[in-house]
């Protein structure tokens, strides 16, 4: 698990960065400043959530159980839902994908929903 969890950090930390210089550089000028922020709330959520999955795979080597691994995966599926969401929508401009944003950030909250009850559950 630690492996493939520090393989998806370095994936999503690379992305991120790559996506958020690509908007600065290469979006800036052909999206409205509306779809500029929502770009830019992306890649802030994606990276935020990187860092969060980089203390969950730490975690996960100190703490046993599936509350740790639920975390992390929480967290990769809300940055695929949630930020993928929003790159796509200003890509492409079809709004309707915002639809599936939601669902991201509730993994989002589900992942932070179990690692607040993992550290509860800690003796």
């Amino acid at each position: 698990m630690l492996r493939g969890f520090l393989m998806l950090v370095a994936f999503f930390g690379f992305t991120g960065v790559a996506l958020g210089a690509f908007a600065a550089h290469g979006l800036k000028s052909r999206l409205t400043p509306e779809y500029l922020a929502i770009f830019h709330t992306g890649v802030t959520y994606q990276l935020v959530h990187t860092l969060a999955l980089l203390g969950v795979a730490l975690l996960a080597t100190q703490i046993p159980g599936r509350l740790i691994t639920w975390a992390g995966a929480s967290f990769v599926i809300g940055i695929l839902l949630f930020s993928g969401s929003l790159y796509l929508l200003t890509i492409t401009g079809v709004s309707k994908l915002g639809i599936i944003t939601p669902f991201g950030g509730l993994a989002f909250l589900v992942g932070w929903f179990c690692l607040g009850l993992a550290a509860w559950r800690l003796s």
